[in-house]
């Protein structure tokens, strides 16, 4: 389930059930129902939302992760089921949608949910099977007079709000191909109306990646985004872009087979597309709560959030709809403090905070509450008691964290203690699909006291291989780990049992006897997790060691269109391989006809800087004076590691002083690899 399983026998979910046994309402196995997508594969609707389905059987014990709570969710309550279907006006009009430069390769495929319609297997928690059918929801859904929303064409969901001259895009999924696709079915049951506007309710990528598939570059539209969105998005998404998809493969289960037994989700929606990326910077910003903007004749008024579930993040209302857009900062789960693919740990404190603020400002208002991700809440009372739960469950999780941590516990512990309020653990929505109990409490505790423990010996320590071999060494060797480990996943404590083979396979990667058993103890941990992206997890990593690794899947589009100059520069100072460079001096100087910036850049100690600057950069060793289009073809063009004999082509830029230095700089700098190991040295 959504945390580690804590020792006490107090925790009911050890038995590999929902608390209390009470198996979760899944679809009974019944045709598409006529919100399905007109291929008969994507989210059949079930013909009886409360019928259960059999619990999930685990092997042992341990192979379900309780959600550290005590108290059941009402197996009987449809309420989810109902506001998930409310509103369908269409269907998906094609069964795939294909890339924009292959039309052989699927993007997205409303087909590879259609598992889904039937009842829960022995290899998915009966929870996360619930949580996952309604994900698979699939169409265009009126939320209110003059909002709909395109569910099931993404990650994440795609808002319309039609003004007084056409359609308003908020939030334009991960891929062109996917948002192009949602807005053709909303013109071909709404009217052809021109895009007016586009919103970005905050900086990560399921939110501005598609904004190529409803918008041009040269198209003369408001584009309004959070103060601080492009540095934020570029931050998450750039700098630390390749690790992040890497990991990110294991999360979202990329590459693992859609099924029962592979992936049925990530909680937050199915999965992401594999489409078209990129990035139109935004030309108005939303700089403080109560700042109101007019767009196409639509009034929104608009609630800053920063630090919450993205640094650079809003809410807003739509007056006169009475419709409250609660962005990504409330939906119906429990989200991250920090996800597993990486990112800025997040403040669980403040985000509370500003559901509180939301509440206050928003909620007399509002007669319907729309989000980023999953369906609606209907009706003031209703969504006035969603907003006060969430906000209650990160209020807990922090102050329980810092208790705690305050009484010497460190973050692990802490995860093993905590369990929610019963008030908050009977709500299906505090559930942890997506983020966890354990992962989060961890994040708090790692937001206020770092990496460290505060135990000596955690100074330092070997890195992982060099620990295996002494941990495999203390054991007996490797046969004796193998045993030993064997033994605990037979007496159902999966949880050691994977630990110690982890070392076995740091200690001997060549090891198919390892390899395989931990694979199997990943399976057996996946089939019992109520958390989707810990069950990817263990699913991917248990087909990497079986496999090898698969290629990380990456949009074929690009964010360098959008990014400033200095954030183009920040991007080549991160990919300088230090030692390389150790013995390298030159400066640069760097004149943008088109923008009228001015820029010194030097490189020098292993490390590249570059600043503004005011006065002509002629004095350096090499000084270009182009246009930033050309600054970007300069880029793509350049090999990673140029030489002598494949200098960079300044034919087309004006320079005067050594070209050579250019090709010093491009020398240095590093290839990111985007398919690094993880569960194997």
């Amino acid at each position: 389930m959504a945390a580690p399983d804590t020792p006490e026998p107090r925790d009911p979910s050890a038995t590999g059930a929902t608390p209390d046994d009470t198996p979760a309402p899944a679809a009974e196995n019944t045709p598409p129902a006529e919100n399905a997508p007109d291929t008969a594969s994507g989210s059949a609707t079930p013909t009886d939302a409360t019928a259960p389905a059999a619990p999930a059987t685990p092997t042992d014990a341990e192979s379900t992760a309780p959600d550290n709570s005590t108290n059941t969710t009402d197996s009987d309550d449809s309420t989810d089921f109902a506001n998930a279907d409310r509103g369908l006006v269409a269907a998906p009009a094609h069964p795939t949608i294909t890339a924009a430069d292959d039309p052989g390769r699927v993007v997205w495929d409303f087909g590879s949910t259609a598992f889904l319609g039937g009842d829960c297997p022995d290899t998915a928690h009966p929870s996360l099977w619930r949580q996952s059918q309604l994900c698979a929801r699939a169409g265009l859904y009126e939320v209110t007079d003059g909002v709909h929303q395109i569910r099931g064409y993404d990650l994440s969901n795609m808002t319309l709000i039609e003004g007084d001259r056409g359609v308003i895009v908020v939030d334009p999924l991960v891929s062109a191909e996917c948002s192009a696709a949602g807005l053709a079915l909303y013109r071909a049951h709404l009217g052809d109306r021109p895009v007016t506007g586009v919103v970005y309710t905050h900086s990560h990528l399921d939110h501005f990646g598609g904004v190529l598939g409803v918008i041009s570059a040269a198209d003369d539209v408001p584009i309004v985004a959070p103060e601080g969105f492009l540095a934020h998005s570029v931050s998450e998404n750039v700098y630390a872009g390749t690790a992040m998809l890497r990991r990110g493969t294991y999360y979202a289960g990329s590459n693992l087979e859609r099924g029962p037994a592979g992936l049925i989700g990530m909680g937050l929606g199915f999965t992401a597309s594999t489409g078209s990326t990129g990035l139109l910077p935004p030309t108005l910003e939303i700089r403080h709560t109560g700042q109101e903007e007019t767009i196409d004749g639509v009034r929104f008024r608009f609630q800053m959030t920063p630090g919450t579930e993205a640094p650079s993040e809003m809410n807003f209302l739509l007056p006169e709809r009475r419709a409250l857009c609660m962005a990504e900062n409330a939906t119906h789960n429990l989200h991250n403090i920090l996800t597993l693919r990486g990112a800025q740990v997040r403040d669980a404190r403040i985000w509370s905070r500003y559901l509180t603020e939301a509440i206050e400002l928003f909620t007399h208002d509002a007669e319907v509450l729309f989000a980023s991700h999953h369906w609606p809440t209907w009706g003031k009372d209703d969504l006035r008691r969603f907003l006060s739960e969430q906000r209650d469950l990160y209020a807990y999780l922090h102050d329980q964290t810092l208790r705690l941590t305050n009484q010497g516990r460190t973050g692990p512990e802490i995860a093993e203690l905590i369990e929610l309020p019963p008030a908050l653990a009977r709500a299906w929505h505090t559930r942890g699909y997506y983020g966890s109990v354990s992962h989060n409490v961890k994040a708090v505790y790692q937001r206020y006291m770092g990496w460290y423990d505060g135990n000596p010996s955690s100074l330092w320590e070997h890195p992982p291989a060099e620990s295996a071999k002494r941990y495999v060494d203390c054991v007996g060797g490797p046969d004796a780990v193998l045993e030993k480990a064997g033994r605990y996943a037979d007496e159902g404590d999966l949880r050691f049992a994977a630990q110690l083979l982890k070392h076995a396979v740091f200690a001997a990667p060549d090891s198919t006897a390892a390899r395989e058993l931990l694979a199997t103890v990943y399976e057996k941990l996946a089939y019992g997790a109520e958390n989707a992206t810990w069950r990817n997890c263990y699913l991917t990593g248990a087909e990497e060691l079986r496999h090898g690794v698969k290629p990380t899947i990456i949009g074929a589009g690009s964010l360098a269109g959008a990014l400033t100059v200095g954030q183009l520069f920040d991007s080549l100072a991160i990919r300088v391989d230090g030692p390389r460079a150790w013995d390298h001096s030159v400066t640069l100087g760097w004149t943008f006809t088109d923008l009228g910036e001015l820029y010194r850049m030097t490189l020098r100690n292993g490390v590249l800087t570059h600043t503004r600057s005011i006065l002509p950069v002629d004095d350096t060793d090499l000084a270009l004076t182009l246009t930033r289009p050309q600054l970007l073809a300069l880029l793509a063009n350049a090999s990673a590691s140029p030489n002598a004999q494949n200098p960079p082509d300044l034919t087309a830029v004006r320079h005067t002083g050594d070209p050579a230095v250019l090709t010093t700089l491009l020398s240095v700098l590093d290839t990111p690899d985007p398919d690094f190991a993880i569960v194997t040295p």
